[in-house]
């Protein structure tokens, strides 16, 4: 028999989340906010109050918000989602808490060379976030790009991992032409004044 569906509602310092779980495993997390698409919940599930026991979804994504590393171990079973999806989130959740992924670089990492702007309607249909962590997702030039809970939560999120401010997109440092950043930008001299 399965495990009964529980939801509980979980304030952190950027909003108030409600998360749907089964067991260990994660169903659904929703920001409730007005204005903010949301799942609901599903019908028959037990609500939940803190305290929560230790080691549920719950207590760890709590943990998480006070300074927890990873919610990696967290088992996730979305509602609903293709192949494509579930394949891209999998692949996304290898990248750990600190470090940050273009969505070309995660569309081949996932094997679908060349599907960077598939892989961007895949973190928007995540139902899922921060334990799927879209937040780690940025653009080509590794600059911030869209974010369904907006984008000052996904600063807020990659500088809870140390992740912000954003690195440039490799470790060589900027491309010839692309953005500047100050991790290995090379130093400007000054010129050496000649002898009259």
């Amino acid at each position: 028999m399965a495990a009964t569906v529980e939801v509980a509602d979980l304030a952190s310092p950027i909003g108030l989340f409600r998360i749907a779980y089964q067991g260990g495993v994660v169903r659904v997390v929703d920001l409730l906010e007005p204005g903010t698409a949301q799942t609901g919940v599903p019908a028959g599930a037990l609500r939940r109050r803190p305290p929560y026991r230790s080691g549920t979804p719950p207590a760890r994504l709590r943990e998480y918000f006070r300074g927890a590393d990873s919610l990696v171990d967290l088992e996730v079973a979305p509602e609903s989602s293709s192949e494509f999806d579930r394949k891209v989130w999998a692949t996304l959740r290898r990248v750990p808490a600190g470090k940050t992924v273009t969505y070309g670089e995660l569309a081949r990492q996932a094997g679908f060379p060349g599907a960077a702007r598939a892989v961007g309607g895949a973190m928007a249909r995540n139902p899922i976030p921060i334990v799927i962590p879209c937040h780690r997702v940025v653009g080509e030039s590794g600059s911030m790009q869209g974010y369904g809970l907006g984008l000052w939560r996904k600063r807020w999120l990659l500088d809870h991992e140390g992740a912000w401010p954003l690195r440039s997109r490799s470790a060589e440092g900027p491309r010839p032409g692309g953005q500047t950043t100050l991790d290995g930008a090379p130093t400007a001299r000054a010129p050496v004044p000649r002898a009259a």
